[in-house]
């Protein structure tokens, strides 16, 4: 119980505040400082959807369309325009969820895509030489739009959207999901946002992303290997932005690569 002696030694110091608002106060020399809990509602808007929803759903619409377009191929162009477009849409209107990304290291994940178009490109071929059936999955004959569109106007305004969709979009989306949010849940299942990013965690998430990473593309092995190469960026540089640079790079490249040679099959 208080007494007399114990209050000419404790001074306590109260402050008018708004809801919300930090409460100080001095009890016995110790400064305090607690939150203030009103009734009144907070006049923040609340996000439409979580963190976690936020990551998975660019990827996810991504994902639906190409579904559609690989099933019904009359659906392709229309399909990959939409999952572009929705993608991008997304990503913009959730940015506020994701976590701020740093650009340090910009140069190495430039060099970094660099090696990548000539690991994916020299790597898949060197397969497909000495194993022909190496592809799990089938995607069919390679999408060829010169033998598709009526007129060129239309032929270059698709190939425009797809190699822009290519080096910006998935880019950012992809390495938000696969190397940001993914890796973290891996680290810290509870809540991704206690982990790092670029986590180490006795090589888990390097490994368990890179293998999941290859389950979107019928070229698996050297999805493997290329996503151990931008995990290992991350781990070193835990730069998001030199992961999507080295992204970025690397699919433009190919997209070059593909122009020039019409090896559809790399798109």
């Amino acid at each position: 119980m208080w007494n007399t002696e114990h209050l000419k030694k404790c001074s306590i110091l109260f402050h008018c505040v708004t809801p919300g608002q930090n409460v100080g106060f001095r009890i016995g020399g110790r400064s305090s400082f607690y939150r203030m809990q009103t009734s009144q509602q907070s006049t923040r808007p609340r996000p439409l959807v979580g963190d976690d929803v936020a990551y998975m759903l660019p990827m996810g619409g991504f994902l639906v369309f190409t579904w559609v377009g690989t099933h019904w191929p009359s659906f392709f162009v229309a399909s990959y325009v939409a999952k572009t477009l929705l993608a991008a849409l997304l990503v913009v209107v959730l940015w506020r969820h994701y976590t701020r990304i740093r650009w340090s290291y910009w140069w190495l994940g430039i060099l970094m895509g660099i090696v990548g178009v000539f690991q994916w490109v020299g790597m898949e071929k060197g397969l497909l030489h000495v194993w022909p059936s190496y592809h799990l999955v089938e995607g069919g004959l390679p999408f060829d739009p010169t033998k598709v569109f009526a007129s060129r106007a239309a032929m270059w305004s698709f190939i425009a959207i797809r190699w822009a969709g290519a080096s910006l979009v998935v880019p950012v989306m992809e390495e938000l999901f696969w190397r940001d949010y993914l890796w973290r849940t891996l680290a810290a299942p509870a809540d991704f946002k206690l982990a790092a990013l670029g986590e180490w965690d006795r090589g888990i998430p390097l490994i368990v992303v890179s293998i999941l990473f290859c389950t979107v593309h019928f070229e698996w092995l050297t999805a493997i290997v290329w996503g151990l190469m931008v995990g290992g960026l991350l781990v070193f540089t835990r730069s998001l932005g030199a992961c999507i640079l080295m992204h970025g790079v690397t699919n433009f490249l190919l997209g070059a690569y593909v122009l020039w040679t019409h090896d559809w099959k790399f798109w």
